[in-house]
């Protein structure tokens, strides 16, 4: 797949998501039903995070360059009658997805996560917002009562994604060095290892997970993989060899 094709498969991947978003605000028995997996929110709260999420990163991979400062939010909230609030998420959805068919992939932005695996561009802006979309459609739906398996191949992206922007960095694990295998059926297995240096992860064939056990390895589909890493079910949800209680350090670490 070309880098373009990549780019446009996310874009189309973020707008489909985005409709699922609104579909379960649309479901659900009101706007103020709780979200059971976002403690403390409403899934009014959870619709103005995610438009606002969406407005944030418009306005940085066309204002921004690597390195800037953080960007401020607007601080504008979301209406909160509904026709009005799904018709704010539609508007917000598409002005990032107008921003980063503007920007092009290879932009260069700002972006929170450090460059190791995820580089600072608006490929990777798009490719961050896929699983935040993803993740808030499930959420959405729980709030609704009908949570449903996240599509496979978002899934299986939100895997590689996690582990690549949001785990692959420098800071120090403050516990005994790791390894942990994550197997998805019919998809693969992905190592991370975690130390003094930080965290990093490779792909490996069964061959090679065979030759050198990890430490904790857990076993599961990619829509169980990819909402455990997200913390959205528990760690006994999937099967789980070795040390388990490595999972709980791993969610606890900052």
């Amino acid at each position: 797949m070309t880098e373009q094709h990549h780019f446009s498969t996310l874009l189309r991947m973020l707008d489909e998501r985005s409709a699922a978003f609104r579909s379960a605000v649309a479901a659900a028995p009101s706007l103020d039903a709780d979200v059971p997996s976002c403690p403390g929110w409403t899934l009014y709260d959870l619709a103005n995070h995610l438009s606002e999420g969406d407005r944030f990163w418009a306005h940085i991979v066309l204002n921004t360059a690597p390195g800037d400062e953080r960007p401020s939010k607007d601080g504008r909230a979301a209406p909160r009658e509904r026709e009005a609030l799904t018709a704010w998420l539609a508007d917000s959805t598409e002005q990032l997805i107008a921003a980063l068919r503007e920007a092009g992939p290879d932009r260069g932005c700002w972006a929170w996560w450090e460059p190791l695996a995820s580089s600072h561009t608006t490929a990777t802006v798009a490719r961050r917002r896929v699983p935040e979309t993803l993740i808030h459609t499930y959420d959405a739906q729980l709030a609704a009562g009908a949570p449903q398996d996240l599509p496979t191949v978002e899934a299986l992206d939100a895997v590689d994604e996690f582990l690549a922007t949001v785990c692959t960095g420098t800071h120090p694990w403050p516990n005994e060095p790791a390894t942990i295998d994550y197997h998805v059926a019919g998809a693969g297995i992905w190592r991370q290892t975690v130390d003094a240096a930080g965290s990093r992860y490779v792909r490996l064939t069964a061959a090679q997970a065979a030759e050198n056990k990890p430490t904790t390895a857990l076993h599961g589909t990619a829509s169980e993989m990819a909402l455990l890493m997200y913390m959205r079910i528990p760690a006994d949800s999937l099967r789980i060899e070795g040390d388990a209680d490595l999972i709980q350090q791993l969610q606890d670490w900052d």
